[in-house]
């Protein structure tokens, strides 16, 4: 009789994590040969890119896909390293070792977790920095993208490290205890718990933790702010606060978002949006003696905002979050029906125990892969879907002519490369490409 052993989950896992990254390798150097292939911007855009712009916007493009592939290869290699050595059960061992040498209680489940989280997250920190520093201090610098100082990358990074450690330790220590208390019917209060604990981070985070990080400030009175109110009360959005993100300390890409339960809504405009606000650099590349004036002008940005409060209007933000819910359900049942398989543990090293949180972490990101992989592709083909709704409906606003110059400006500050493979884009976008919106726009109109 077939018997799904250590070595068949073993194997499975392994074979699926290679295949899955070679498909992903594959889809990166179809989008590859792309920005290598392609030296004029196509025939709708050319009114917009000159040449300079697009061979930037290309070189950008190669470069962050260069990136991308030697990125993900070596995050390949250290993941089968990290399997195949029995990287998991040598960290828990050693958060064990850890408790004792410092006198902790070293058999308690919850303590023991929390310590192996610290391990984990912070040889990963390590590991991954010297890609983080690359891409921050060449590549985005190299492309006049990156404004950070290493003062003030170093204190960031020393931030959020420190920020994730006091939100994620508490919730390892909840989550064990529920699982161990909870009895049959652990996985409801599970993910009870889970969806309060989103509940209030969505709350809370706006305003208490993103303001440590950047600074926020009340959109200042003017045309601008009473254009967005009027546009807001003319749907029937709940505005409360206008404010705008000193994102242009960290770097010159652009947003604008709103956040918010029930009539407490905030929109928030990153200064790199919002055209002057910035003060651009005098001078540029050899051959120009001033940077083209970047941002969006007030229309524009009514325009963008339009299509943000599109998502609100047409409950795309509602809809995602039923979305997610499910799946978290589902991904605790499943768990509860395998977290005591003593093979999925053996699988990875652990011989002689069942910890709680390492069995969430074998099922989440080993066994539910397959399944991980196609949510992802259809969760992005339903954005995408939403996103041409959020368009159409900033155009029934009154603001299509707007969104497209916007989108335009955008993809021209952003240095977005306009060109995309079908598959690449199909697999990983979940915003249409520029060409995609340009095109639905018009044939609406």
């Amino acid at each position: 009789m077939f018997e799904i052993n250590s070595e068949f989950i073993f194997r499975s896992v392994f074979t699926f994590i290679w295949l899955e990254f070679s498909w992903e390798m594959y889809l990166s150097y179809r989008q590859h040969q792309v920005y290598k292939k392609n030296h004029k911007p196509p025939q709708e855009l050319e009114e917009h890119f000159n040449n300079e712009t697009f061979q930037k916007a290309r070189l950008y493009g190669l470069d962050k896909s260069g990136y991308g592939i030697a990125h993900g290869l070596f995050n390949q290699i250290f993941s089968t390293v990290l399997i195949l050595l029995n990287g998991h059960a040598y960290f828990w061992n050693l958060s064990r070792s850890a408790l004792l040498a410092l006198s902790l209680p070293a058999d308690s489940e919850i303590v023991r977790s929390m310590v192996f989280t610290v391990i984990l997250s912070t040889f990963s920190t390590l590991v991954d920095m010297p890609f983080t520093v690359y891409y921050t201090f060449w590549l985005e610098e190299r492309h006049g993208f990156n404004k950070q100082t290493p003062g003030f990358f170093i204190k960031d990074t020393i931030k959020k490290y420190i920020i994730g450690m006091l939100i994620s330790l508490p919730l390892v220590a909840a989550v064990i205890f529920i699982v161990q208390s909870g009895g049959d019917y652990f996985f409801l209060y599970l993910w009870i718990f889970v969806t309060l604990v989103i509940v209030l981070l969505m709350t809370v985070y706006p305003d208490y933790i993103a303001p440590l990080f950047d600074k926020y400030s009340p959109l200042q009175e003017g045309e601008l702010k009473s254009q967005i109110e009027k546009l807001a009360a003319s749907i029937d959005f709940p505005l409360k606060k206008l404010y705008v993100v000193e994102g242009s300390k960290r770097s010159s890409h652009s947003n604008a978002y709103f956040y918010g339960f029930f009539k407490n809504k905030r929109i928030v405009l990153f200064d790199t949006l919002i055209e002057g606000y910035v003060k651009e650099e005098s001078a540029t590349t050899e051959g120009t003696s001033k940077a083209p004036k970047k941002g969006c002008n007030n229309p524009e940005i009514l325009a963008v905002l339009g299509h943000e409060l599109g998502h609100w209007k047409l409950n795309h933000v509602t809809k995602n979050i039923v979305i997610s819910e499910l799946n978290i359900l589902f991904m605790f049942t499943v768990f509860n029906m395998l977290f005591q398989y003593q093979p999925l543990y053996e699988a990875f090293g652990f011989h002689d125990s069942q910890p709680i949180f390492i069995g969430l972490y074998i099922v989440t990101s080993y066994i539910f892969s397959p399944y991980n992989a196609i949510l992802s592709f259809l969760t992005t083909l339903l954005s995408r879907h939403f996103e041409f709704e959020a368009d159409q409906f900033a155009k029934k606003l009154g603001h299509a002519v707007n969104l497209k110059s916007s989108l335009i400006k955008l993809n021209l500050d952003n240095l977005g490369f306009p060109i995309y493979d079908w598959l690449y884009s199909s697999w990983h976008h979940s915003h249409p490409t520029l060409l995609q919106r340009l095109s639905a726009l018009e044939k609406s109109e």
